[in-house]
């Protein structure tokens, strides 16, 4: 299954990008990272079938076993791509989160943007790791 971070906004030369750069390297499974202008901007089409997350504040707060539990069912049933969508600074639009697949929050704090995709690179790492039984997550 692709994984597939949509964000809004350029990473550029930070320490969040090299910190991206580290999980994105390190992740075994089919990964695509894909920035989009702050407005504007088409979103690539999803290969099918498809699920998407959106992260918004209003989401879930998942442990990191009960996501890796969803990507690995949703793995196991056949979805081709998991989208994850970073919106802009004003998140989401209603008709955007009443279609999405999950809502995802990383707690109640407000994360930058820029954390934010780094902190998700590092979910999906420790996500899939987990899922392939190796001790990174150590739980």
């Amino acid at each position: 299954m692709l994984l597939h971070v949509i964000a809004r906004g350029k990473l550029g030369r930070s320490p969040e990008a090299e910190l991206v750069a580290r999980y994105e390297k390190r992740l075994t499974w089919p990964t695509r990272f894909t920035e989009l202008p702050e407005a504007g901007g088409a979103v690539p089409a999803a290969v099918t079938p498809c699920r998407t997350v959106l992260l918004d504040e209003r989401g879930r707060n998942l442990g990191s076993q009960d996501f890796a539990d969803i990507l690995e069912r949703w793995r196991d049933d056949g979805i081709r791509e998991a989208r994850f969508v970073l919106g802009a600074a004003d998140g989401h639009s209603p008709e955007d989160r009443a279609s999405a697949d999950l809502l995802l929050a990383f707690g109640k704090a407000t994360w930058p943007h820029l954390l934010a995709r780094a902190m998700l690179a590092e979910q999906l790492y420790r996500a899939t790791t987990i899922i392939a039984g190796h001790p990174y997550h150590r739980a």
